[in-house]
């Protein structure tokens, strides 16, 4: 069983223009169910596999929502914890390309308060985790020492730091917090631009290189339109580029790389990253591009199901 570990929060995404002359140009704010460690937790379950998330979640109306879209994706929720704290909530704004930018609302909310299990269940085989869970505390630390203690039992970890600025108050604090987890992260999922901004602006794979380094067994980089790629000790072993698809947005685009990447290493029961060859990796990052090329394909974060893929030439 994979677990996924972070927040789960409500976007609230631009949908059809306002009278301008009323409303200043602004557009209605549609609600859309997401959060990064919970679109990964999505993707992974909708493409088969065992797949628990533990979170905490409010017992508000987005709480309950929350909580039934995982049921209705075969996500199990006997790791989740509710609350009645509100929702977190993410407003969206769209950039000409469908980028998303994100203002977040965070204070008092559910997801940060999750509390430390104890040990998961023996079956868990892989771990990941990301985004603001790994930002806000008092969950932040608590994901921290899950992420340790998983490590050191020999689970494959995976973050994806999935660095949301504005809620960085110490970005060398953080800078600094993030390369003490990596000697425990198996596999290091990050797009280019998160990793110039962890790396203050330095190259992106030369930045991976470094984590490799420092005890990372493989980092993917997302590039955007330039697709995926690998970087292990032997160095860059893998590359596949983008599929090209009308994009509605990119909201959970590399939420479902994560998931995709997670579903085909538990698909082939791999625990051991080092036994992946170049031709393996490649196999991996094309699953994972044809997955996120369905969610973008799509409005807000809706990764595709085994039927999708097979279906999506």
């Amino acid at each position: 069983m994979i677990v996924v570990g972070g927040e789960a929060l409500v976007d609230l995404v631009p949908g059809e223009p306002l009278d301008s002359t009323v409303d200043g140009g602004l557009r209605a704010l549609l609600p859309r169910l997401g959060g990064g460690p919970y679109n990964v937790a999505l993707a992974a379950a909708r493409l088969g596999v065992p797949t628990s998330f533990l979170s905490r979640v409010s017992t508000d109306r987005f709480g309950v929502a929350l909580t039934d879209r995982l049921s209705a994706s075969n996500v199990d929720t006997s790791l989740l914890q509710r609350g009645n704290e509100p929702t977190t909530l993410a407003v969206v704004a769209l950039d000409e390309r469908g980028a998303a930018q994100y203002t977040f609302y965070v204070e008092g909310t559910a997801d940060r308060l999750v509390v430390d299990p104890g040990a998961l269940p023996e079956e868990t085989t892989a771990l990941s985790l990301g985004t603001l869970g790994m930002v806000l505390e008092p969950g932040a630390s608590a994901y921290e020492r899950i992420l340790r203690r998983e490590s050191a039992r020999g689970t494959l970890t995976v973050l994806d730091p999935n660095i949301r600025e504005a809620l960085i108050t110490d970005p060398a604090a953080y800078r600094a917090r993030f390369a003490s987890w990596l000697p425990d992260v198996r596999l290091l999922k990050i797009s280019d631009d998160d990793a110039a901004w962890l790396a203050e602006g330095a190259d992106p794979v030369a930045a991976a290189k470094t984590w490799v380094e420092s005890g990372v067994d493989a980092v993917v980089l997302t590039r955007g339109a330039d697709g995926l790629a690998v970087i292990t000790s032997a160095g860059e072993l893998a590359h596949v580029p983008s599929r090209k698809v009308a994009v509605a947005d990119t909201i959970g685009a590399g939420d479902t790389v994560q998931g995709a990447l997670l579903a085909w290493l538990h698909e082939r029961t791999v625990r051991d990253l080092a036994a992946l060859d170049a031709d393996a990796w490649t196999e991996a990052l094309a699953y994972a591009a044809k997955a996120a090329s369905i969610t973008v394909s799509r409005s807000g974060a809706e990764p595709p199901t085994v039927a999708d893929m097979a279906a999506t030439v």
